[in-house]
């Protein structure tokens, strides 16, 4: 959430056009630079970002010649940390974005000079004012008065030979009146039959002139900002929709928040709601008449050039500044929701694995069944079965025995169930079978039962991959497996899934595609390659977001395991078919062999620093095979990081991961995580009252509160008002997906389904 709020970032939409945009020609202009100015470019650039994200120029210096020598990002948050001063992958992130996209803006300003230049209108003052741009949005202002329009009114009246009369009506005539003078240019031929039609002409010229003008424009466009207001009313008054509390609806532009801009749009968009902006003109048009020197004009021409103004500002620009302001509210509104969206999706996938267990997952369903899947430890399918407990069919008996049959044979200890259609009875159905068997003395081990997020498993259980992984078992057979899996080992199993389908975001269906994939695939990257990925155990689709991977040489790896069995050293992966010494380094990091003969593989430590460990090991006098023993952990905590890096050689911050990794070899970072909730019995909604306390697991975070899954059919909602006894800027300051919460009720709403929680101490 920690994301720049400046004109960066509501640019990145225009961004991403921009480099689609960059034409072979552009492309080539690029090319043609010379080195000295490929110098003065890049450092311009640097300078540009580190301005704009406060870092100092040598470190985004250093992480731009680091990005452009190939080097992924995970690489260089991890591995680098020297050379850039220990840039985390958000920064490394921003300063990729901006480099991109300055690059690409560098590349559109050449190529505007050259078609200004083309037509003999480019002077030194416009080049110069071309050249200081550093919005997108400036350049093309720059450029809207030499850019090749259709047909207009102005370019008509040009055509007719009015631009002269144009000319005299702005240069303050001493003498004469407008309809006098506009007589001198009646033409039947070139279509102006009167003296009211050449003058309006010439009015034409001159409203375009003040639409096309930048620095109007650029003012124009920041007062609407500021002092704008959405109004939106409804289509139909007397129609019941979602979008009633916008029937009748005003906010100012610069205070209306993220959530109601995309609610708003959609509405819009469903042609429910009408949607426009208002603004009174009186400051726009005084504006606009000084920089004409209107009140310095011959009263005779005082009321043309009024009008002119007028015209200009209601025809021309309002309704496309309008429209630009409507387009970055809605972009800006659009990547705070991909925020929301990404925070909530690396909870999500680094939450903590349940290892060691044989799970039984459950996809809900009335009318189809209840499908089940039995998995082992380590997520091999087992048995799959399908049950009625739940209506119409209501087959309680029945289910149980086949459900208890397959805990018995199987020694499940864990039940996880889908929270879709269904899944409160199939909960009940569970936590009476639990109660049964327990009663029974059954289960010393401790049955239990815990709710799981099946966002996105339908997706996953009708896909390729799925019929690939599971060709003979149905579509629902497929989604229990996946969700006995998720639970086992939530990054491996979700990375599965398309990221938007999991479902964790506000307002996902309303954002740009591409940009949405863009941000949530960087998520997945950085959670995958936070956690590392043991190589022998992986599937193509978890090493596909590995640094340096792509899905081809995913499959190389599979292939390459499958044919030679379980590689026993990171060396071995060298063999394998189009990884070349750079993807090596990039990925090798991040690649774990929990077995192997060297121990080291086992760790995020770099083969890169092996030398420095063995230096270590002779300093403290131990070997590598005393790795994880407390003689050993206790040295290390002795350490003290830089007097060591000094003795060998190496940087402070690498030396102190290698540190950290030595003291917890082979230890899974999301296991310091508190695990899920599990539960035995099942509550109910008439089961609740104010100021009950429970427990609970946050399912999604969104603007003005958090959704908290506390055993009841429906999520209860913590408001953004009750998550602290503090204030709260954002519900993600406090909260992330997957948090195990201690909330008490405070009001339940049982014919709506609707319970409110507080998180607030109460005193």
């Amino acid at each position: 959430m920690s994301r720049s709020d400046n004109a960066w970032d509501t640019e990145k939409e225009k961004g991403a056009e921009l480099a689609e945009a960059v034409t072979a020609r552009e492309a080539a202009s690029a090319e043609a630079l010379t080195p000295e100015q490929e110098a003065a470019e890049r450092e311009r650039i640097v300078k540009l970002i580190g301005a704009d994200l406060g870092l100092p120029a040598g470190k985004v210096g250093a992480a731009v010649r680091l990005l452009d020598e190939g080097n992924t990002i995970p690489f260089i948050a991890r591995y680098r940390k020297e050379m850039t001063g220990e840039l985390d992958e958000q920064q490394l992130r921003d300063i990729a974005e901006k480099l991109n996209y300055l690059r690409n803006l560098e590349a559109r300003k050449r190529e505007v000079i050259r078609l200004i230049d083309e037509q003999g209108k480019l002077t030194d003052e416009l080049r110069e004012a071309i050249a200081r741009a550093v919005k997108l949005q400036e350049v093309e202002d720059l450029y809207r008065p030499y850019r090749q329009k259709r047909k207009t009114r102005a370019s008509v009246a040009k055509e007719r030979g009015l631009e002269p009369l144009a000319e005299w009506l702005l240069s303050r005539p001493r003498h004469g009146t407008p309809l006098e003078e506009a007589a001198k240019y009646i033409h039947e031929e070139k279509g102006v039959p009167t003296a009211e039609e050449a003058l309006q002409g010439a009015m034409d010229i001159i409203a375009e002139q003040l639409a096309d003008d930048a620095q109007i424009r650029a003012w124009v466009r920041s007062h609407t900002q500021t002092h704008a207001v959405l109004v939106s009313a409804a289509k139909d008054p007397e129609a019941e929709s979602v979008y009633e509390m916008y029937y009748d609806y005003r906010e100012p532009v610069r205070r209306m928040p993220p959530h109601r801009v995309l609610a708003v749009n959609r509405g819009e968009r469903e042609e429910v709601l009408k949607v426009s902006l208002e603004l009174d003109p009186a400051r726009i048009l005084d504006d606009i008449g000084r920089r004409i020197a209107l009140d310095r004009q011959p009263e005779a021409v005082r009321d043309v050039l009024r009008a002119v103004v007028e015209d200009a500002y209601k025809r021309l620009i309002a309704p496309s500044i309008e429209r630009e302001v409507r387009a970055e509210m809605t972009a800006q509104a659009e990547e705070h929701a991909i925020g929301i969206f990404a925070a909530n999706l690396r909870s999500l996938l680094l939450q903590p694995p349940v290892k060691g267990r044989v799970v039984l997952g459950i996809d809900p369903a009335y009318r189809t069944g209840c499908k089940l899947a039995v998995v082992d430890e380590t997520g091999k399918l087992l048995a799959t079965d399908v049950c009625y407990p739940t209506p119409p069919h209501n087959k309680t008996a029945e289910a149980e025995k086949l459900v208890s049959g397959l805990i018995d044979r199987y020694g499940v200890t864990l039940i996880a169930i889908g929270n879709g259609t269904a899944s409160r009875e199939t909960e009940q159905f569970a936590a009476d079978l639990i109660r049964k068997r327990r009663d029974a003395g059954l289960d010393a081990g401790g049955l239990q039962y815990v709710i799981v997020s099946e966002a996105g498993a339908s997706v996953y259980s009708a896909s390729k991959l799925a019929a690939e992984e599971f060709p003979d078992l149905d579509v629902a057979e497929r989604s229990a497996v996946s969700i006995a899996r998720r639970l086992q080992d939530p990054l491996a199993e979700l990375v599965k899934i398309e990221p938007k389908a999991i479902g964790v975001g506000q307002y996902q269906h309303d954002v740009n595609p591409k940009r949405l994939d863009e941000s949530l695939g960087a998520v997945v990257e950085s959670a995958v390659n936070h956690v590392g990925v043991d190589v022998n155990t992986a599937s193509p689709q978890l090493l596909s977001y590995v640094a340096g991977i792509n899905a081809a040489l995913a499959r190389n790896i599979v292939a390459y395991r499958e044919a030679n069995g379980k590689f026993t050293d990171r060396s071995q992966l060298r063999s394998v078919p189009r990884l070349g010494a750079k993807t090596y380094e990039q990925c090798i990091g991040f690649l774990r062999v929990p077995d192997g003969a060297q121990p080291l593989d086992r760790t995020p430590i770099h083969p890169e620093s092996y030398g420095v460990v063995d230096r270590l090991f002779a300093m403290l006098g131990h070997t590598v095979h005393d790795l994880g023993t407390e003689a050993l952990n206790a040295k290390l905590r002795e350490l003290d990081p830089a007097e060591a890096a000094e003795r060998l050689d190496v940087g402070v911050p690498t030396l102190r991961d290698i540190i950290d990794s030595l003291l917890r070899p082979g230890r899974d970072p999301r296991e310091e995580l508190p695990p899920p909730v599990f539960r035995t019995d099942v509550l109910r909604i008439e089961d609740l009252a104010p100021g009950m306390e429970l427990k609970g697991t946050v399912r999604n975070v969104i603007d003005f509160g958090a959704f908290v899954d506390i055993g009841v059919k429906n999520d209860g909602l913590v408001h953004i008002s009750q998550m602290s006894d503090r204030y709260v800027k954002h519900p993600l300051d406090v909260v992330s997906v997957g948090d195990t919460v201690t909330v008490r009720v405070l009001s339940v709403d049982v014919k709506r389904g609707r319970v409110s929680l507080t998180m607030r101490s109460g005193e």
